[in-house]
C-alpha cells in the first residue's frame, strides 16, 4: 500500500486497512489527500500533521482522524513508527468533517495491531472494526496556525526564526540584516499574516516547542531551546495560546 493511500484496495467485507511505515527524522509524506478517511498514529515517536487549519503534534497517546479529501502533510519529529488506518468513507459510521485528534488508549492500540493481522477476517474482523469506531474518542488539542509572510524581506526574518527560534533579535536588528525599516517589517507581518511580529514569533517558538515536549524533554530545557529566558515565561505564553500548561498538553485524560 502506498503512504498516500491512493492505491490501496479494501478486500471484500473489509472497511479498515492498517499499514505500517518507518519515518526517518524530519522526513515524511508531502502534501496529499486520501479518498478515504485516515487515522494517523505513531506507535513510537512523534508525528506532526500539517493541515490548512493548523498543525497537530501527536505523541503515541494521540492520533488524528483525517477526513477523506483533506489535504495534509505528515512529518516525524525524530524517528517514528507510523501505524496508520485507512477507513472506507462510504462505510464509516463517524462523519467528522474536520481533522479531529483522538485518544489512543491501550485497548485501541491493541485493536489497531489486531486489525493489522491478516488472520483477522470474516465476522470476527467486522466486530473488531465496529469496536474501533466505538473507541474513537475526541480529545481537545489546540493547533497552532502559522502563516508565512509574503514579502521577501519579512519572509527572510520568518525563515530565520523558524530555523533558530532562540534568536532574540528585535525587528530593528532584523531590519538591518534584511534591508528594511523596523516599521516596514512590522506593517508587513501584520498585513500578510494577521499577526504582529511579537505574536508571530511567540507562535513560532511554541510550534518548535511542541515536538520537544512530546519527546518528554523538561520544560526548562525546552524553554531555553526555543528562546525563552525563563521557564515561567515560556509556561505563561504556552498557557495563553493553548489554554493549558505544557505538562498537561499531551497528558492522557
Amino acid at each position: 500500500m502506498s503512504p498516500d493511500g491512493q492505491d490501496d484496495r479494501f478486500p471484500s467485507g473489509t472497511s479498515v486497512i492498517v499499514a505500517d511505515f518507518r519515518v526517518a527524522p524530519d522526513a515524511g509524506f508531502d502534501w496529499h489527500s486520501h479518498r478515504d478517511h485516515q487515522l494517523a498514529w505513531a506507535a513510537t515517536g512523534v508525528l506532526i500533521v500539517h493541515t490548512a487549519g493548523g498543525s497537530y503534534v501527536l505523541p503515541p497517546t494521540r492520533a488524528l482522524w483525517i477526513p477523506a479529501g483533506t489535504v495534509h502533510e505528515t512529518l516525524a519529529a525524530g524517528e517514528a513508527a507510523m501505524r496508520t488506518a485507512y477507513l472506507r468513507a462510504d462505510r464509516a459510521p463517524i462523519t467528522w468533517s474536520a481533522p479531529t485528534p483522538v485518544l489512543i488508549t491501550p485497548l485501541l492500540a491493541e485493536l489497531i495491531g489486531h486489525l493489522d493481522n491478516d488472520h483477522a477476517t470474516g465476522p470476527a474482523r467486522a466486530r473488531a472494526e465496529g469496536l474501533l469506531y466505538d473507541l474513537l474518542r475526541p480529545v481537545a488539542v489546540s493547533t497552532i496556525e502559522l502563516r508565512l509572510p509574503t514579502d521577501s524581506r519579512a519572509r527572510d526574518v520568518a525563515d530565520g526564526l523558524l530555523a533558530d527560534p532562540r534568536d532574540r533579535r528585535d525587528l530593528r536588528a532584523w531590519g538591518q540584516k534584511v534591508g528594511a525599516s523596523e516599521r516596514t517589517l512590522a506593517r508587513t507581518f501584520l498585513a500578510s499574516t494577521g499577526l504582529s511580529f511579537g505574536r508571530w514569533r511567540t507562535l513560532a517558538r511554541l510550534r518548535a516547542a511542541l515536538p520537544l515536549l512530546a519527546e518528554g524533554q523538561a520544560v526548562a530545557t525546552v524553554a531555553d531551546r526555543v528562546g525563552y529566558q525563563t521557564a515561567s515565561a515560556f509556561v505563561a505564553a504556552f498557557r495563553r495560546e493553548t489554554g493549558v500548561t505544557p505538562g498537561r498538553y499531551f497528558a492522557a485524560p
